[in-house]
């Protein structure tokens, strides 16, 4: 899948200062609220829910939020890299530094899991991690996210 149809360049935030995993939470309940025009308070919830069932912290620095929200007509997705990693209860025990989030309706469909599975292969690839973390812009990151090969 080519996830340039899952997130737009304006959905790319680097260098972001956060604490906490409760304050990144929060954060992109907020980003995601702007970009989509559905209640932050739904989407908090959501990310929320999804956190209580398990960590989404993949493992390697990276964390991969994801929910279906009410009220979304189409799946959203960002991605965020922050200045310093957070701790975030990931798999491995790592913090987290790179953060991409996915949100879908509840009704579902077959291009969550193609995008969450894009993601991943992504993120399991050493190189294009290290040029997503030393992006300069956000439009270099959108660009090695969305086109360098795996």
């Amino acid at each position: 899948m080519n996830l340039s149809s899952a997130i737009a360049p304006e959905d790319v935030i680097l260098d972001l200062s956060i604490s906490t995993k409760a304050v990144l939470i929060k954060k992109l309940a907020a980003h995601a609220a702007a970009r989509t025009g559905v209640a932050e308070e739904a989407i908090h919830t959501a990310l929320l829910g999804r956190e209580r069932l398990g960590s989404t912290g993949i493992g390697h620095g990276v964390a991969m939020p994801h929910a279906p929200v009410p009220g979304l007509e189409a799946s959203f997705a960002a991605l965020m890299v922050l200045k310093k990693p957070i701790e975030f209860e990931s798999v491995d025990d790592l913090p987290v530094d790179v953060v991409f989030l996915l949100l879908s309706s509840p009704e579902g469909s077959n291009d969550y899991l193609k995008i969450l599975a894009a993601v991943a292969r992504r993120t399991r690839d050493e190189q294009v991690m290290k040029m997503l973390r030393g992006a300069k812009t956000a439009p270099a990151a959108y660009s090695v996210l969305v086109e360098q090969p795996v």
